[in-house]
């Protein structure tokens, strides 16, 4: 999946100045400042960007920087979606990961509170306010389940966004748990109940500011759906020989429908 990476991932923050040799990211209307070379995605130094802003994480010996800047030599702006579907998967997280962090901050310029600027915390990451109000990243729960009935898994398609297969998925509301959101999914989404809840793992996704919890689980009596069509186009149910796609490598929807597919969901 796409936070699956060889080098260490430190989120810890720290008030850090940029030099020359660090690296930027820079967002645009959900496009990132990059230049792709076939192989290998790069983004430019903090030596090339006039406009240098917070640091936000390190990928094992390189250090990444917030920045603002117009397209420029070989940089342009690349659709954020198409990034993170880099075969350069170190920085295809980078670029997934800093878009994550670029949105949070570009979204609370304000406080929400009393409408006063917001200015960044000297000791963590978050943004403050005078008046007292501490925001901190946002991180959105949501689920990922896996529905599998007499030998069929559950494959859902979106009204709009997203345009292929995937898995019935949906957010946290206030005061329910993870388990009791999958409950609820399903039944909004394709009308049927799931029992046998089988947690799998999870997966920060930047694009949507989330981070999932994949489940795998049953068909609870009757198993025909009924689909919410102010979400989703369709909902079926496929054998594994009716999938004609494999696993990206990108999202934890794509690793459990190809566990489907092959036979290895059973162990989990």
């Amino acid at each position: 999946m796409i936070q699956d990476i060889h080098s260490v991932f430190y989120n810890q923050y720290k008030p850090l100045q940029p030099t020359a040799g660090d690296l930027v990211i820079c967002l645009q209307n959900d496009a990132i400042l990059c230049s792709d070379h076939g192989e290998s995605l790069c983004f430019p130094t903090a030596g090339e960007v006039k406009n240098v802003g917070e640091y936000l994480f390190s990928i094992g010996n390189t250090r990444y920087f917030a920045g603002e800047s117009e397209a420029f030599a070989d940089y342009s702006y690349i659709n954020a979606r198409t990034v993170a579907n880099h075969t350069d998967r170190e920085q295809a997280f980078a670029a997934v990961t800093g878009a994550h962090l670029l949105t949070w901050y570009q979204d609370n310029r304000f406080c929400g509170r009393c409408g006063s600027k917001m200015h960044h915390s000297a000791t963590e990451r978050a943004m403050v306010c005078d008046c007292g109000n501490v925001v901190y990243p946002k991180i959105c729960p949501a689920v990922i389940v896996a529905i599998i009935h007499d030998g069929k898994i559950c494959l859902t398609k979106y009204n709009r966004g997203y345009a292929h297969w995937a898995l019935v998925a949906g957010y946290t509301e206030i005061g329910e748990t993870i388990e009791q959101t999958v409950h609820r999914e399903v039944m909004e989404e394709v009308g049927i109940k799931v029992k046998n809840l089988r947690y799998y793992k999870s997966q920060p996704w930047g694009r949507s500011s989330s981070l999932l919890f994949g489940f795998f689980c049953e068909a609870d009596g009757d198993a025909t759906l009924t689909v919410d069509n102010t979400e989703l186009k369709e909902a079926k149910w496929f054998s594994p020989e009716e999938i004609d796609f494999e696993n990206d490598g990108v999202s934890l929807t794509r690793e459990m429908i190809s566990l489907f597919k092959s036979g290895k969901h059973k162990e989990f």
